[in-house]
């Protein structure tokens, strides 16, 4: 279901169709594939309602990047299917806790360095730089979007990145290679060279409390959009699923992309279950 107001768009729509038409040309679009030849209208919808708007926030889950190759945490292959997760205040009070943390995270930094941004993240890229994107706020922890090309001023990343460590004390940021290169040599674990306080990736792990700036950014921005747009999220994971509801809830149109249902789906204004990449990069004109 889209409002009424979007019908009449033509900026982004504009290239949606033409995307759409060609989708359905190429028999790429989901109803193509059932047999529907013709423009796709629920990516001209898409696109419609991201024209029709003035500030877009993008909020995105581990589903668009599984396009890139990365496992999200909770399916077949994910890492909450081999490992029990170890909870923050395990981490502080155990070496060995840290210790196998740290094996964790190298033992998995391949699938991570191979990973490289899909067409959602440059469809999302685009509308940042081009459109009427505001902010993009995200769960994940890859630092794909800014990879994209989001500046890093406009990714608010709720649960941190892996790409870096930083002191828990201090806050000095650590490159990974050399903790990595110790690590690897005899187990040696990261400490922080100015103040000796412990190194751990600048991820939010179980226990760990949110980050107050960033949830703080996130809700300001979500207040202030016209648009909230959802993607690749199965928005179970609180209180960062909660944005979405306060978005439509303050009065800006909500969208759901994702390829499973989500538990709020009812309250939002256009829904669609169906891959990620594909379908934003058809409705904003990217490849």
């Amino acid at each position: 279901m889209v409002g009424p107001d979007a019908s009449g768009c033509k900026g982004f729509a504009a290239p949606a169709r033409a995307a759409a038409r060609g989708l359905a040309a190429a028999g790429q679009s989901p109803d193509h594939r059932r047999g529907m030849i013709g423009p796709d209208p629920e990516i001209e919808d898409l696109g419609a309602l991201i024209e029709a708007s003035a500030r877009v926030v993008v909020f995105t889950g581990a589903g668009i990047s599984t396009e890139s190759g990365i496992p999200d945490f909770r399916s077949p292959g994910g890492i909450w299917t081999r490992y029990k997760p170890i909870d923050f205040r395990d981490f502080i009070a155990s070496e060995e806790a840290r210790r196998e943390s740290w094996r964790r995270k190298f033992a998995t930094e391949p699938t991570l360095d191979a990973a490289e941004p899909n067409r959602g993240h440059r469809a999302v890229a685009t509308l940042m730089s081009r459109g009427p994107g505001a902010a993009v706020v995200t769960q994940n922890i890859d630092g794909l979007h800014q990879a994209a090309g989001v500046p890093d001023d406009r990714v608010i990343e709720l649960h941190g990145n892996t790409t870096y460590a930083v002191c828990l004390d201090c806050r000095a940021r650590y490159e990974l290679a050399p903790i990595r290169e110790a690590f690897l040599a005899d187990g040696t674990l990261p400490v922080c060279a100015a103040c000796a306080g412990i190194v751990k990736t600048a991820t939010i792990s179980f226990g760990q409390a949110m980050p107050e700036a960033e949830m703080a950014r996130a809700r300001a921005a979500t207040l202030d959009c016209d648009l909230f747009l959802t993607v690749g999220s199965s928005l179970v994971v609180y209180p960062a699923a909660g944005f979405p509801v306060l978005a439509k809830e303050n009065g800006a149109r909500l969208v759901i992309l994702n390829r499973e249902p989500t538990g709020i789906d009812a309250i939002a204004d256009l829904v669609l279950h169906r891959e990620i990449g594909d379908t934003l990069g058809a409705a904003v004109g990217v490849n």
